[in-house]
Order: C-alpha cells, then sequence, then structure tokens
C-alpha cells in the first residue's frame, strides 16, 4: 500500500513537470505571437505617419504650386518680376515659368477659313510635320483630312481627305474646340502617336508666332528659318540658362527686332512677317508652376489671358 501510494506521488509530480513545461511553451508561445502583433502595429503606424506626412507635403506642393499661378496672373507680373520665383523657408517654395501661349501654333489661325486656306499657314504645317517624321504623302493626307473635319458636310471632299462614314462623324464647325479634337481626325496618327505633340499646339492665340516664345521645333518650319539660324536665334533670346520664361530672357521690343537675329535677308523678312509678331507685354499666357514642400512637388500648367484685375483662364490641367 505505501509502494502504491509513493508510485502515485511520483506520478502526479511527473504530470506536474509535465503541465508546468507545456504551460510554459504555450506561454512563449503566446508571447511570440504577441510580440509579432506588436511588431507589425507599430510598423503600421509607422507607414500610416508617413503617408499622412507625404500627403500634406503634396497638399501644401498644391497650395505653393496655386499661389505661383495667383502671382503670376497679377497684371502688375511680367515674366522678368522676380516674386515668379520663391523661396518660402528651407524646404518650400514655388516657381512660375511664363511664356506667351502664341509661342504655339493655333489650330484655328492655320485651318481659317476652311474653304480657302492660306497656303502660306499650310506650309508652315506642312514644315513642322516633316520636323515630326511625318512623310509628305502623310502632310497631305492629314491636312486633308483636317479640311474635311472643318468645312460643312456638304462640301465637296478634299482629294485625300475623308467626309463622315458609320464609324466617323467630322463636325464640320469650321474651327477646333480644343487641341485633343484633332487626335479624332483621320490620318492624324503620325502625329499624334508622338509623345508631347499637343505641347505644340493651341486654339488660344487666334494668330501667328510670337517669336518671344516659339520652340525650335516652330522656329524651324516658318519661311526661311531652317535649323541654324532657329539655334542661334533661342541662344539669343534664352539667355545664359538655355530656358524660356526665366529671369535673363532677352525680351525683344517688337516683331523687327527680333526678326533682325533670325539670320533672314530682306525677301525672306517679307515672305515671314505676316506669319510672326511679338507680344510685349504678354495678354495671353502659359504659365508652368511648380510647388515645392520637401521632396514633394505639384505643377500646374495653365493658360489665361491677363485682363487687368480680372485674368480670363483658359486652360487649367494638374500635371
Amino acid at each position: 500500500m505505501i509502494e502504491s501510494r509513493v508510485h502515485f506521488h511520483r506520478a502526479r509530480s511527473g504530470n506536474r513537470k509535465t503541465d508546468s513545461g507545456s504551460i510554459l511553451i504555450l506561454a512563449l508561445w503566446a508571447l511570440l505571437l504577441l510580440s509579432a502583433a506588436v511588431f507589425a502595429w507599430v510598423k503600421f503606424i509607422d507607414q500610416n505617419i508617413s503617408f499622412t506626412g507625404d500627403r500634406n507635403d503634396g497638399l501644401t506642393a498644391k497650395a505653393l504650386a496655386h499661389s505661383g499661378v495667383i502671382v503670376a496672373l497679377h497684371p502688375a507680373v511680367s515674366r522678368l518680376t522676380p516674386i515668379l520665383n520663391q523661396q518660402l523657408g528651407p524646404d518650400r517654395g514655388y516657381k512660375v515659368q511664363m511664356t506667351g501661349e502664341g509661342g504655339r501654333l493655333d489650330l484655328k489661325w492655320l485651318f481659317t477659313p476652311p474653304e480657302h486656306p492660306d497656303p502660306g499657314k499650310i506650309a508652315i504645317f506642312q514644315r513642322y510635320l516633316l520636323g515630326r517624321g511625318v512623310t509628305l504623302q502623310q502632310q497631305m493626307r492629314l491636312v486633308d483630312c483636317i479640311l474635311d473635319w472643318l468645312t460643312p458636310p456638304n462640301a465637296p471632299q478634299h482629294l485625300n481627305g475623308a467626309k463622315a462614314d458609320a464609324n466617323y462623324h467630322p463636325p464640320g464647325r469650321e474651327s477646333f474646340l480644343s487641341v485633343d479634337e484633332l487626335a479624332q481626325v483621320k490620318g492624324s496618327e503620325p502625329l499624334v502617336s508622338q509623345p508631347g505633340w499637343e505641347d505644340d499646339f493651341t486654339i488660344y492665340s487666334g494668330q501667328g508666332v510670337d517669336l518671344q516664345s516659339a520652340s525650335l521645333r516652330i522656329l524651324e518650319a516658318l519661311p526661311g528659318v531652317g535649323q541654324a539660324n532657329a539655334v542661334r536665334f533661342l541662344q539669343v533670346r534664352q539667355g545664359p540658362d538655355g530656358m524660356d520664361g526665366t529671369r535673363d530672357d532677352h525680351i525683344f521690343a517688337n516683331a523687327a527686332e527680333a526678326l533682325s537675329y533670325l539670320g533672314l535677308n530682306s525677301a525672306q523678312i517679307n515672305a515671314i512677317t505676316s506669319y510672326v509678331y511679338v507680344e510685349n507685354p504678354l495678354s495671353t499666357v502659359h504659365l508652368l508652376s511648380t510647388g515645392q514642400c520637401r521632396n514633394v512637388q505639384r505643377r500646374l500648367e495653365v493658360v489665361a489671358k491677363k485682363m487687368n484685375m480680372q485674368p480670363i483662364i483658359l486652360s487649367w490641367k494638374e500635371l
């Protein structure tokens, strides 16, 4: 009997040791899971704080970009005004590039009137397309399709053009409503498939090419200019920093002064004069405003008419 009790006592002692070991293992496992959960939670909180900070920086950068636009639209501010570039602290500020919208090819100007377009304007457009690598056949196709897009439905179809069919509906309204509309015209694929094509066009200037703001590609398309003259002209106009819309730009007093830097003879000047101008001061402006807060940037692209204290916004795009 005594031996049985001893055996029973040892068995219970052994079970208690086993139970204690199991409990210890379970406790360690629970602690491990808790540690993992705490670590995951801390990581989540840290990421959330970072995300919130980035989002706030983005909102601040966007507000600064808006501020730049508001400043640029003030009637007393020109492209040479220092306040277009403001550092508001060690890690935040805005910068606005102001150029003339007339430096782009105006689609309305190029093809008005569509029933009897100016051959000189069409030639500028075709030279521009050539600079983009568009072949002569593709150029003729696009020009005729544009004219068919703009002329009334009952007007005769141009040789290389396209009138309405079941899947194609030219509006026949005599002018473009937007630059993006050009991509809807048949035959436009060789141009609109290229990145950045829309940056060379506008519908807001209503006249020829502003020599103060035109890009190299557009300057080359003007009659008698060519690449070499265009490059030399830009070196004068853009100043030492090689950028338009900055304080070191050479601002031409008028078209005659600008033409004197293009290296043209008198006959060439006579041929180009009716297609170019210099807008000084600017009335229709193209603004690229960049706001920065720490490592975050936000950009706005705005086209507007500066009219005393009531500017008219023509286009507003967040980039």
